[in-house]
């Protein structure tokens, strides 16, 4: 029966491990950037489109905000106007490099040890557009260090995410229409 018990517990174990990695993987066809500078990544970016999913319900004005902590992860603060509720809502996470940290495949959690995909699987060189690729075909953004984003980057990203796999058409364009964001530059 002891032994039962332990092969309970170490097949329990590894479905667990097993389930925590698979979550902090990229769609099949994707590819995070390489020869990432996170530094050049921290700031504020402001959400274009989004696939919309039940943590992002009902919210515009959504902006991201990514520092560094003292062991080098990042530090996400994410925020937005629920216009149903009509107040802004906020959501402090945690991201790290799932390898190399010039790679820009991450894991990031918002409740405690569970971690999902974050991937930049594209950038332009002056870090002011960013296409990020969730663990899976039901997660994708569209960022922009200011609230608008030229056409030709936007043509160029949807083209990038549809060759990856998404329904491009599914994508929710954000409004940004207050400035009044209480957690903007929050620290």
């Amino acid at each position: 029966m002891k032994i039962k018990n332990k092969i309970l517990r170490v097949l329990f174990f590894t479905g667990v491990i097993t389930l925590m990695n698979s979550c902090t993987s990229i769609p099949k066809n994707a590819k995070a950037v390489e020869n990432f500078d996170v530094n050049k990544y921290l700031g504020t970016w402001y959400e274009i489109a989004r696939f919309d999913f039940r943590f992002e319900k009902n919210l515009n004005n959504v902006s991201a905000q990514y520092s560094l902590n003292e062991k080098g992860n990042v530090i996400v603060l994410n925020s937005g106007y629920n216009f149903i509720e009509k107040e802004w809502k906020k959501a402090d996470g945690l991201a790290k490099f799932r390898g190399n940290k010039d790679t820009a495949a991450l894991k990031v959690s918002f409740f405690g040890p569970f971690y999902s995909g974050y991937n930049v699987v594209a950038l332009d060189g002056n870090y002011q557009y960013a296409l990020v690729a969730g663990k899976n075909l039901d997660y994708l953004w569209i960022l922009s260090r200011t609230k608008d984003i030229p056409e030709t980057i936007k043509t160029d990203y949807l083209k990038i995410a549809e060759e990856i796999g998404y329904d491009t058409s599914k994508l929710i364009w954000v409004t940004h229409d207050r400035d009044d964001n209480p957690f903007l530059n929050e620290k």
